[in-house]
């Protein structure tokens, strides 16, 4: 039964040697990832309207 030995340790592990960050810094770090997501969002969308106007203006050109 290693399974069950395994899934023993496991919850041990979980249980007394993990640290769970606190609900402050929980929050904190969503802001974060949110704030990241939206910054990245803003770049990627510049990028291809950039893109897009240059294929705008070279088919134009042909």
């Amino acid at each position: 039964m290693k399974a069950v030995a395994y899934l023993k340790d496991v919850y041990s592990e979980l249980i007394h040697k993990v640290t769970w960050p606190a609900w402050k810094q929980l929050q904190n770090s969503a802001v974060v990832v949110m704030v990241a997501s939206v910054v990245i969002a803003l770049i990627v969308w510049a990028m291809d309207t950039v893109f897009e106007n240059l294929m705008k203006f070279l088919y134009n050109i042909l």
